[in-house]
């Protein structure tokens, strides 16, 4: 039988045997909403925990108006949410040289001009001032006090001096946040790097029995720097694995997007038994599989679901390399995983955490990669460079023989398998 996986812009297929039945794992479905520009603005006039955006604007009569949107790497329905926010703006008198829109980078790239009329849209880049958050720009960042972990906060200091804070975001499963979205465009958005690394730090606890959501100190960190920065109002969604919005929540920083994490979690998480032999998945294609540092996800569910001993085939384009020099210059030392691990371990550094998920999974099982990374490029990150999903799954099927378990996972970056 023939199947089927998403890698950049285009589709991969692969055949397995009539006899092998894979369990298939993949996000329950909600239908897109029929008008989601429509229930946008809805949600604008009936936030949960705030009053209506427009009200509060009114009142407030801010000069200085920040939205904090997302990079190229989280795919954002922008055509859905700017529209019924500026007919707000436009109502509460607000001109579009008093609003900023904020690319909430934390560590990633910067975005270039070409780029920001490639996720925004040519309007909203003609309209509005729009920066990069640089987290290692000393002169835009301003020391805050300490969280309760006794860990210092520093923060953005253009969206600290805004009248009014928006933030835009996309709530889905995180490998060790627990879910994206809400807190997540204040930090890891908008703060230093420091401050990134000290709180992404608790992953190396987490990331092998991750606790509930609301009792997973990385995001409860989260929540009280939003808290702390006073984030104004948050236009949140949840999109289907055909990225249509399925919700959008609006309001408070907290309750819209806890409503929003149940609406998520009910379609993607997605219960099993018992582990199998081999996974064959991939990371959406474009862009959740941008670069190794975004496709990491996908492995990470993969490896949810995948026996110790076992096989992962992997689909991810990688076009842009690595993604993050840091978690580069980590793998280019070629270590064994055991060896990043225990480095990490002993002394955490923002970036090569993304060396330390990678290290984590290939120190107990086989990674197959399919993606435009050379052998020796696959290899820095503990894979063996197949030249088709095919070559992999024949490969496989030799290695773990007949009767194994075999999972299909199509949506590997945004189905999240539980034990049960």
């Amino acid at each position: 039988m023939q199947y089927q996986l998403a890698y950049g812009h285009d589709t991969l297929q692969f055949t397995l045997p009539d006899d092998v039945k894979p369990l298939v794992v993949r996000p329950g479905h909600k239908p897109g909403l029929p008008d989601p520009k429509g229930e946008t603005a809805r949600m604008l006039q009936n936030p949960l925990g705030t009053p209506p955006l427009l009200d509060m604007l009114r009142e407030k009569k801010p000069e200085k108006v920040v939205v904090v949107v997302n990079d190229i790497t989280r795919p954002t329905p922008y055509n859905v949410l700017f529209p019924p926010l500026l007919d707000v703006f436009a109502q509460a008198g607000i001109r579009d040289e008093q609003v900023t829109l904020i690319i909430a980078t934390g560590i990633h790239d910067p975005h270039t001009e070409d780029m920001n009329k490639a996720v925004y849209g040519e309007e909203i880049v003609k309209r509005f001032k729009i920066v990069n958050h640089d987290g290692a720009d000393a002169s835009n960042l301003t020391y805050l006090g300490r969280f309760k972990s006794g860990y210092d906060f520093v923060f953005n200091t253009t969206a600290l001096e805004a009248d009014f804070l928006i933030t835009f975001g996309v709530v889905m499963p995180h490998y060790f946040a627990g879910y994206s979205g809400g807190r997540k465009s204040i930090l890891p958005g908008l703060v230093s790097k420091e401050t990134v690394q000290s709180n992404h730090a608790r992953m190396v606890e987490l990331m092998d029995d991750l606790p509930p959501i609301d009792d997973n100190p990385v995001s409860n960190e989260m929540i009280e720097a939003a808290r702390m920065v006073g984030v104004d109002f948050i236009l949140n969604v949840v999109s289907n694995d055909a990225g249509e919005v399925v919700c959008v929540v609006a309001g408070d920083v907290f309750e819209a997007w806890r409503k929003a994490v149940d609406v998520s979690s009910s379609m993607f998480e997605v219960p099993f038994s018992k582990q199998v032999d081999v996974c064959v998945t991939c990371a959406c294609g474009h862009p959740r599989d941008i670069n190794a540092y975004q496709a990491q996800k996908a492995l990470d569910h993969a490896d949810h679901i995948t026996r110790p001993g076992g096989t992962v085939i992997l689909a991810a384009e990688c076009a842009g390399k690595w993604g993050e020099s840091v978690f580069e210059e980590w793998i280019r030392r070629r270590w064994e995983p055991d060896r990043v691990m225990r480095e990490i371990k002993s002394r955490f550094v923002l970036g090569a955490h993304k060396a330390y998920a990678y290290a984590k999974v290939a120190a107990e099982k086989e990674v197959l990669l399919f993606s435009s990374l050379s052998a020796d490029e696959s290899a820095l990150i503990w894979a063996r460079k197949i030249t088709s999903v095919q070559e992999g799954v024949d490969a496989a099927l030799v290695k773990h023989g007949p009767g194994a378990s075999w999972v299909y996972m199509p949506d590997g970056a945004l189905s999240l398998p539980v034990h049960t």
